[in-house]
């Protein structure tokens, strides 16, 4: 009960930019949100991917923002992950982007949200990327598969993210699975109602499991590429098994971790065949993804509290 307070708090705050200002000041709280990011500038974010690929460790990029008000910083946004897919194949780097549709002004205009996502999909595809489509709030989850869908239609190198804890993920996963679809299961980081996603982390869990089954029925016969992305050891053991009896090829599927979150068994799942990537957050838009970070484990509130706010 107390870590649901804490979870609960933590995605209250996220949205507050008071304390996202108050964050910005505290040299503590820029030097904690280290943990999860390597640095703000895109260059601290491409130097550690080319460290991480020397431990046979691929990347995926997220330049950090979410819900852009006006269509010239939307552009912007555009623009910027233009020049990273350009990088990223200039440096030979073993890297993807992931990108969230409300920075890309999904808000502001669908239709030029749509067209600034399929600029990126084709740069992904000439650059021998792929472009990943985050997931947000439940609210945007139709716009989101709506543009996965107009986009995947007309470029292969496009993939989107679902998320275990909402109740219709299930449904949504058996309407994707035509398109053949490149899909990052994740088990859901925003404060929603009941009604909409399980408020028990078992039934998360197991949704994640049922999930992940049911990908790797299809990425045995090369008809979906599934991703996992958990820190759950055990759940990746399963997965791992479960991939096994299905006789799913290792270069069919894969899992993603955060960046400065159990790094050793990064490599150790790398060493033993298993493709894994680190997702690299930079950005100075982190204190609504650093405060989601800390609600995937709560514990770490007292932490933040006791060097934040008591000093």
């Amino acid at each position: 009960m107390a870590m649901s307070i804490a979870r609960s708090l933590l995605l209250h705050a996220s949205r507050s930019e008071w304390l996202a200002e108050e964050f910005r000041r505290r040299s503590f709280a820029r030097r904690a949100v280290r943990r999860f990011m390597p640095g703000q500038d895109v260059e601290a974010a491409l130097a550690a991917s080319a460290d991480l690929a020397g431990s046979a460790l691929g990347t995926v990029f997220t330049n950090l923002g979410e819900r852009t008000e006006t269509a010239a910083a939307a552009l912007a946004v555009r623009d910027h992950y233009l020049r990273l897919f350009d990088t990223i194949h200039e440096r030979r780097l073993p890297a993807h982007v992931s990108v969230k549709l409300t920075h890309l002004g999904l808000s502001v205009d669908r239709t030029a949200c749509l067209q600034s996502v399929l600029e990126l999909a084709r740069r992904a595809e000439t650059t021998g990327s792929l472009l990943w489509i985050d997931m947000e709030e439940s609210e945007y989850v139709d716009a989101t598969l709506g543009i996965y869908r107009d986009a995947k239609r007309e470029i292969s190198r496009v993939g989107v993210c679902l998320q275990s804890y909402l109740r219709r993920t299930a449904a949504d996963l058996e309407a994707l699975l035509p398109l053949e679809p490149a899909i990052r299961l994740v088990k859901g980081a925003y404060r929603e109602p009941a009604a909409i996603a399980f408020e028990k982390k078992k039934d998360t869990d197991r949704a994640f499991l049922q999930l992940a089954e049911r990908m790797l029925d299809e990425a045995a016969n090369r008809r979906a590429f599934p991703v996992f992305g958990t820190h759950d050891m055990k759940l990746v053991r399963e997965i791992h098994a479960a991939s096994e009896r299905r006789g799913v090829a290792r270069d069919a599927w894969e899992v993603h971790m955060l960046y400065g979150i159990r790094p050793g068994e990064q490599r150790e799942l790398a060493a033993e065949g298993t493709a894994v990537r680190t997702l690299i957050s930079y950005g100075e838009n982190w204190f609504p993804w650093y405060m989601r970070r800390l609600a995937e484990r709560p514990a770490n509130v007292w932490f933040v509290v006791k060097n934040v706010i008591i000093r």
